[in-house]
């Protein structure tokens, strides 16, 4: 036969609720920060900056150090996406500028 628990006091429970209270506020304190705009906004431009630097980094051959973006996938996935959309860009420009060369010579 087990022994009964014997119920929590009431200090017990106060303690509990203003525990839970401060957890419950830190909680939401933290969701409020992450999704301000500001927040985002420096978020974005801190990985857009990364991204760049590891391209960079792709670029002169540093991209394996103990540092840098290889350790990372979610790095080493950005400056890949950096790099192909800046291809991208080139190509596009390249092409309009061609056309409109094409377009003019022949009157």
């Amino acid at each position: 036969m087990s022994t009964p628990i014997p119920p929590p006091s009431r200090h017990s429970l106060e303690a509990e609720v203003l525990r839970t209270r401060a957890e419950l506020a830190a909680a939401i304190d933290e969701l409020t920060t992450r999704l301000s705009p500001g927040y985002q906004a420096s978020r974005i431009a801190h990985e857009a900056k990364q991204a760049a630097s590891d391209a960079g980094a792709m670029a002169t051959g540093a991209f394996g150090n103990k540092n840098g973006p290889a350790q990372d996938p979610r790095r080493a996935r950005n400056a890949k996406v950096l790099i192909g959309a800046t291809l991208g860009l080139v190509v596009l420009g390249t092409a309009v500028a061609v056309t409109a060369v094409l377009r003019r010579a022949r009157g």
